[in-house]
């Protein structure tokens, strides 16, 4: 039989909860915030295919970092569960807080039942309809949830994005200044200047007239804004 030496349980979850956050701040950070017409998410990432932001269903949008793998995954599952409340119940049922909830709970079981836990952070988001009150869920790789206004950063630099976004958020800015400062803070935390075509975009915007308010900026729309 082999020997397997006693750990203090808060040892154990002390050095898991390292494990995370080290992987974690070896990805590349994510900006959330309101504007005037929903929710925007901006994050440096040069890939054009492998995305940290995207949809999970009609008004709610998903975006994460550290491993890609382990959020793709949290994300697939996000959709399988918004497609099943949407299906048995109706449409307006499925929600970005019960959303939430599930990634807690499933983080909450991988952190404390595997020997290694997520090495992960996550945004859900909705977008409020008739310019209510939007609702964004920032969810650690240990299950914590917390419930945020006007403005989030995650990532390995989620406390210099706070502090820069802090001292300059405002309440109803419009797109365009939207996404300049949220890329003006990532510049500022990463410590050089982020090019254009890095950045990857998407929203929630209440002003469309579809039934789905996800969308991307293209690289061409970005570049436009930060020029002007």
């Amino acid at each position: 039989m082999a020997f397997m030496p006693y750990v203090p349980p808060e040892q154990l979850m002390k050095d898991r909860s390292d494990f995370a956050h080290k992987g974690i701040a070896r990805g590349k950070s994510v900006v959330g915030l309101e504007h005037a017409d929903g929710v925007l998410f901006i994050a440096e990432n040069p890939s054009s295919t492998l995305h940290k932001i995207s949809e999970i269903y009609d008004r709610i949008a998903f975006a994460g970092v550290g491993k890609y793998s382990e959020f793709e995954d949290l994300r697939i599952a996000g959709v399988r569960l918004a497609d099943l409340r949407g299906y048995s119940y109706g449409r307006e049922d499925v929600r970005a807080r019960d959303i939430a909830n599930g990634y807690s709970q499933a983080l909450s079981t991988i952190f404390t039942q595997q020997m290694k836990p997520y090495e992960v952070e996550i945004l859900v988001a909705e977008v409020a309809s008739d310019y209510g009150r939007n609702e964004i869920y920032h969810i650690l790789f240990d299950g914590t949830v917390t419930d945020e206004h006007g403005f989030v950063g995650i990532g390995g630099h989620a406390d210099t994005l706070t502090e820069a976004l802090k001292g300059t958020f405002q309440e109803g800015w419009d797109l365009a200044t939207a996404v300049k400062e949220a890329v003006k803070a990532l510049s500022s935390a990463e410590g050089r200047e982020i090019e254009p075509a890095s950045i990857e975009a998407g929203l929630l915007d209440r002003t469309r007239s579809q039934r789905r308010k996800f969308r991307r900026l293209s690289d061409d729309e970005v570049e436009r804004i930060l020029s002007g």
